[in-house]
């Protein structure tokens, strides 16, 4: 079933969603997005039914497109302070911030959320498995992030954050007991898995 473009009436609705909640290590990064009314594209999904070479195909796209774009991260320290569906809100609320033209509306993928200023907004389960602007979102939160990993895995390589994007994979649980964590990693979240 295609992805409908719009949830509301409003014309400059954000669609904001994030990426690495589950991770081990690293930031969690979220992006907010306004779509123009005519935008369409076939390719477009949640980004976790692309492939990475799709979402890369999709994300020069959705930044040509955009009447505005933003991304919004919040590193892991501040998740161990703050926890993690704090700081996942938070980077919503920065990459709202950021965009260029404030939006009439926002709509949220999942079901958690703060107000940003005085701006209504939505919570949608699955959103961005519903609609286009919290689908395009999606896409460039996962590939923002995926890039800040594969530079954190120059400093670090013994974890492959390259592959893994610090998943709790086997391969990086394998690391963390070999090596130990580092200060990227979440110092709050369990690092190893139970025996």
């Amino acid at each position: 079933m295609p992805l409908k473009l719009k949830h509301t009436v409003f014309t400059l609705e954000a669609g904001t969603d994030e990426a690495g909640r589950g991770c081990l290590a690293g930031p969690v990064v979220a992006a907010a997005v306004i779509l123009p009314l005519d935008f369409c594209h076939t390719l477009l999904d949640d980004s976790k039914k692309l492939t990475e070479k799709q979402r890369q195909i999709l994300r020069p796209i959705i930044e040509e497109h955009a009447i505005s774009y933003a991304v919004g991260v919040v590193d892991e320290k501040k998740i161990d302070y703050i926890n993690i569906l704090q700081a996942s809100i938070l980077a919503m609320h920065r990459a709202i911030a950021s965009l260029r033209i404030i939006p009439e509306f926002i709509v949220v993928d999942g079901n958690k959320f703060k107000p940003y200023k005085k701006i209504p907004y939505e919570t949608i389960i699955k959103g961005d498995g519903k609609y286009m602007n919290i689908a395009a979102a999606s896409v460039l939160a996962k590939t923002y992030r995926d890039d800040l990993m594969v530079e954190l895995h120059k400093e670090f390589p013994c974890y492959n954050w390259k592959k893994n994007k610090g998943y709790p994979t086997k391969e990086h649980r394998k690391g963390i007991l070999k090596y130990g964590s580092c200060k990227y990693h979440r110092k709050t979240f369990q690092l190893l898995a139970r025996e």
